[in-house]
């Protein structure tokens, strides 16, 4: 394993509210929190400059490009965590720019299937190749074996959490 290099606190992250007394538990979660949002504050503001657009419209961009027929409003609000009126705002937007197209379902009246317009395919593609360079960027700190390590433990954690949810929780 390789030393670990002290890393730059922000006087504003979660785990300032801590100290080596506190509870571990307590103090992982925060660890965990505070990596989350220091990675998804840097992707933010690099789509915001780079591209011009917000992490949500790349991620919903992401979804469609994932699957090449198209989701449904459900399925596509299931996928991104979030309500479907959020989705169905972020793609009234996208279809006004001609990035995604949006058609009655055959089989539902009350549905709909969104797909990446040629436009939109191009979009993404622009931009995941800057995308994962930014997250190869941050993860440079690890070697492979760290990133597989911390990928398993990671899933023994998720595996933890949905165990202990019951009926509170779905798998994300």
């Amino acid at each position: 394993m390789s030393e670990a290099r002290p890393m730059p606190q922000p006087a504003n992250d979660r785990e300032t509210a801590v100290s080596r007394d506190d509870k571990l538990e307590l103090r992982l979660w925060l660890r965990l929190l505070t990596c989350s949002n220091l990675i998804e504050r840097n992707v933010r503001s690099a789509l915001r400059e780079k591209f011009d657009t917000t992490l949500p419209r790349f991620d919903l961009l992401a979804q469609l490009d994932r699957a090449p027929d198209g989701l449904t409003m459900s399925e596509l609000s299931a996928r991104m965590m979030v309500s479907n009126g959020n989705i169905t705002g972020l793609t009234d937007r996208l279809v006004e720019e001609g990035l995604v197209r949006r058609t009655p379902s055959a089989r539902d009246r009350r549905s709909s299937h969104v797909g990446l317009t040629p436009a939109g395919k191009k979009a993404f593609d622009a931009m995941t190749p800057e995308h994962e360079a930014w997250i190869d960027t941050m993860m440079a700190g690890l070697s492979r074996q760290e990133m597989q390590q911390l990928f398993q433990l990671l899933g023994k954690l998720k595996a933890s959490v949905l165990e202990n949810l019951g009926d509170r929780g779905a798998e994300p």
